[in-house]
């Protein structure tokens, strides 16, 4: 699926592809130690309309975790209101492109709240989660640092993943204790919610910079996501498979 990404060549999101390190009990440890720096690199003035965005939050004398908890649920409600033309679909852009045209796409969705949450003066990264066992079936969600520790949330689903006595849940906490996916209250359905999502998971490293920093290229649709979009709005007649031999690529 990745080689057949529609986002530019070069754009922020093939960018983070590339860099993601796969999370499994070699690299665990470092993951959540020094890997992602646990303070905010994000200089205030860099992005004014992201700015605007947190202010109108009212995030002021917020918790942590309750910061957290509102910014998911704005990017939860990026979803377009009526269902998005295929042939007009884009992908990518910067967070103030993506807030502008609403999304439900999820890389697009994390993006967002990745990028808000730094804003607010909370470390955040990109995590990619596959279902190795289902095709077409890969999702994007967030991890921020706060309270001390990281946490899960999944911004499309308008999710804050926690543990028992409302401790937050790493991505690898819910990798290696499936059973606490059973226990999440769902908001909206979504693959969020399905254990087999976190079969596997990689992370991102996203330090939110200035607009000229990257290459913010959007991307069209390309006629291989209009083919898997086209057959999830029929309700995969057949059943979900693999569409383009995908499961025998070397």
């Amino acid at each position: 699926m990745f080689d057949n990404d529609p986002h530019p060549a070069g754009s922020i999101d093939r960018v983070l592809w590339d860099s993601m390190v796969r999370l499994c009990p070699a690299t665990a440890t470092g993951l959540y130690d020094a890997f992602t720096p646990t303070r905010s690199a994000y200089r205030v003035g860099t992005r004014p309309e992201l700015e605007r965005l947190v202010q109108a939050l009212d995030l002021a004398d917020r918790s942590e975790d309750e910061r957290v908890e509102a910014v998911v649920r704005f990017a939860a409600g990026l979803a377009p209101s009526e269902p998005e033309v295929l042939d007009r679909m884009w992908f990518g852009g910067s967070e103030e492109e993506i807030v502008a045209r609403g999304s439900d796409w999820c890389t697009d969705v994390a993006r967002v709240a990745c990028g808000l949450c730094q804003v607010a003066g909370l470390p955040s990264r990109l995590v990619i989660l596959e279902d190795t066992g289902r095709p077409y079936s890969g999702h994007t969600i967030v991890e921020t640092w706060r309270d001390g520790t990281w946490g899960a949330v999944d911004p499309v689903g308008n999710l804050v993943y926690r543990k028992q006595f409302h401790e937050l849940a790493t991505t690898w906490d819910l990798m290696t204790h499936p059973e606490l996916l059973d226990a999440q209250p769902v908001h909206r359905p979504g693959p969020g919610a399905r254990r087999g999502q976190f079969s596997w998971a990689a992370i991102a490293n996203y330090p939110l910079g200035a607009l000229d920093s990257v290459d913010y290229s959007a991307g069209a649709i390309n006629q291989y996501y209009r083919t898997i979009l086209t057959m999830s709005e029929q309700g995969w007649p057949g059943g979900l498979r693999w569409l383009f031999g995908e499961d025998h690529a070397h």
